[in-house]
């Protein structure tokens, strides 16, 4: 088995970079691919500031998108904090080796594992005297601006609801997917009925606040439309953040339906306006912008 090991939250262009290398290596030595991740995020388990971590993938989007790089086998391994407490050489020898049957592992130039703080060169120096075939990678720079990819980077992006700069990491558009849930049906009163959504993982990371260019997918059919993150200040003062998305050309009840989101770049900032219909007058300008990109 060759095996790539870690979180790869978001499995951005970086990640691609080392899955790909892991199919091709071990299509070359007429074995099978691997990658061994964790869940939840190691931060969730051993850091206080977890409470402020969201992530880009929930553990199936993870899943699905590892396959579809076309790797034969993704084991999810519970991080805990006695996982957390084996060394580098554990690792390889009681996990990797034993249970999984690795033969060789691939070796990013931020690859960490294990509770003893190693390098790059010293988990090499490890994993060889263990018997294993190391094979290492390099840092992959994004093609917008040639800064070096990472999950944390991308996590920023998105927050800050630049979408086009997190897809040019990812290597893909950023999207929500979760069920149809009842909202106060007002955006129907004056032409702009929403759907708003309850995200199946609780800790998957929203875009900043913003009315945004999407798709909507729904019903096995894609969509327009453009979609609110925020607490919608024109109705409701202080309010929790919400999840909003008006289909275009779509009336059809989707209520405890699936509905996913997909960004394509922000609009403008959530505003705050003095009426209703000035409201609705913005919905109908981002609409129109929107139809005519």
């Amino acid at each position: 088995m060759v095996i790539a090991t870690g979180f790869f939250d978001g499995v951005h262009i970086g990640h691609r970079f080392v899955i790909e290398r892991l199919v091709s290596e071990a299509r070359e030595r007429g074995d099978q691919s691997m990658v061994v991740t964790f869940w939840p995020h190691p931060r969730n388990v051993l850091q206080d500031d977890a409470r402020n971590l969201r992530l880009l993938t929930s553990l199936e989007e993870k899943k699905a998108l590892l396959k579809g790089l076309g790797v034969d086998h993704v084991e999810v391994l519970p991080f805990t904090k006695e996982f957390s407490r084996l060394t580098t050489q554990e690792y390889l020898r009681d996990v990797l080796i034993a249970r999984f049957g690795a033969k060789a592992v691939l070796i990013g130039y931020d690859n960490r594992m294990g509770c003893d703080p190693q390098t790059p060169e010293s988990i090499e120096r490890i994993a060889e005297g263990e018997g294993l075939d190391v094979i290492r990678l390099g840092s992959v720079a994004s093609p917008s601006g040639g800064i070096t990819v990472s999950s944390t980077k991308i996590r920023e992006a998105v927050a800050a609801g630049d979408m086009e700069k997190a897809a040019a990491m990812l290597g893909y558009e950023y999207s929500l997917l979760g069920v149809v849930v009842a909202g106060n049906r007002l955006g129907r009163t004056f032409g702009f009925p929403t759907a708003n959504i309850q995200l199946y993982e609780p800790l998957k990371l929203l875009p900043g606040n913003g009315v945004y260019s999407v798709e909507a997918e729904t019903l096995g059919r894609k969509f327009k439309g453009m979609c609110n993150i925020g607490v919608r200040p024109t109705v409701r003062a202080g309010g929790q953040r919400t999840i909003e998305t008006n289909i275009f050309d779509f009336d059809e009840d989707i209520y405890g339906l699936d509905l996913k989101v997909t960004f394509h770049h922000k609009i403008r900032d959530e505003l705050r306006f003095d009426s209703i219909d000035a409201l609705q007058a913005q919905l109908a300008a981002d609409r129109a912008h929107i139809l005519a990109e």
